[in-house]
């Protein structure tokens, strides 16, 4: 029987701000979607939660002193079982020691394919493959002293591109104890129209915030691809409020294709070609005048 795996977990994330002694209970829902072909077993565990690099790679392997929660979570029901169209609220609770520091601490609830049924199905010699996991996303804060320290490093906006998309980035610091939110507001309007392109309603919101942890410096970059012209000026506005810090970046960006450029070699050089055979074809009438001795 081949497991669907197209289930989902809600909430995302959720926040708690933690006190040292206190219990906190949460909970997420696994969700077998209606249009599943089969029963969907799961098991659910407690993760650390961390990244790698500026790119922000996901690491739900290494323990660190702000992946302590991991060990104050207990999950409820850790296994269980659902039919297409069902769902299961499992929850778990947190209870936080009374001597922990303040600051930011982080685990991932996993939600994962029950590899241990699924090999059973499959005969105890077959390995395992292709478990699918999905994870809710704890940030918890323990109350205290804790340090807010960071800066904007970078905020670039590109001048020149050849196609969609167009790619604005920044790059800020966290030397402090807890994750901070990085605000960004971009705005894209046709530089020769006035016409928005991004910024306004719903449709072309350009608002949103990413979450930048602790000790670590983060590469935020976003896309902008959605009905920009395919040759012509925009220009592009990104403000980043961070920490405390306000950036604003503003810069026309040409969006002009290889292909027009190229064709606009070939015009170029059959000008020059022109222009030349129109001077030399000159030059040789003069040559002629002069030994004519007209």
């Amino acid at each position: 029987m081949e497991v669907s795996k197209l289930f989902t977990v809600t909430p995302m994330s959720r926040r708690f701000e933690l006190e040292p002694g206190g219990t906190y209970e949460g909970a997420v829902t696994v969700i077998n979607p209606a249009d599943a072909t089969e029963s969907f077993d799961y098991k659910v565990y407690v993760a650390p939660y961390g990244v790698v690099g500026d790119e922000y790679s996901v690491d739900m392997l290494t323990e660190s002193s702000y992946s302590q929660i991991k060990d104050w979570i207990t999950i409820e029901k850790p296994t269980g079982s659902l039919q297409p169209n069902q769902s299961d609220e499992v929850h778990y609770t947190i209870k936080v020691p009374k001597d922990v520091p303040a600051g930011g601490q982080y685990a991932a609830i996993v939600v994962s394919q029950n590899d241990e049924t699924k090999a059973a199905e499959e005969g105890n010699n077959v390995a395992v493959k292709d478990i699918f996991e999905l994870a809710s996303l704890i940030y918890g804060e323990v109350r205290g002293e804790t340090v807010h320290k960071g800066e904007i490093l970078e905020n670039n906006i590109p001048g020149f591109v050849t196609e969609a998309p167009i790619m604005v980035e920044a790059l800020v610091s966290n030397d402090g104890n807890i994750h901070e939110n990085a605000e960004i507001k971009i705005r894209v309007t046709d530089a020769l129209s006035g016409r928005l392109i991004v910024g306004g309603d719903e449709s072309v919101a350009g608002d949103y915030s990413e979450i930048v942890m602790p000790e670590t410096t983060r590469k935020i970059s976003r896309e902008i691809k959605d009905d920009l012209p395919i040759l012509g000026i925009v220009h592009v506005e990104q403000k980043i409020a961070y920490n405390g810090e306000t950036s604003e970046v503003a810069r026309d960006v040409i969006i002009c294709p290889a292909w027009f450029m190229v064709l606009i070699g070939v015009v170029l050089s059959v000008i020059v070609a022109i222009i030349v055979r129109i001077v030399l074809k000159d030059r040789k009438k003069k040559r002629e005048v002069e030994r004519l001795g007209v």
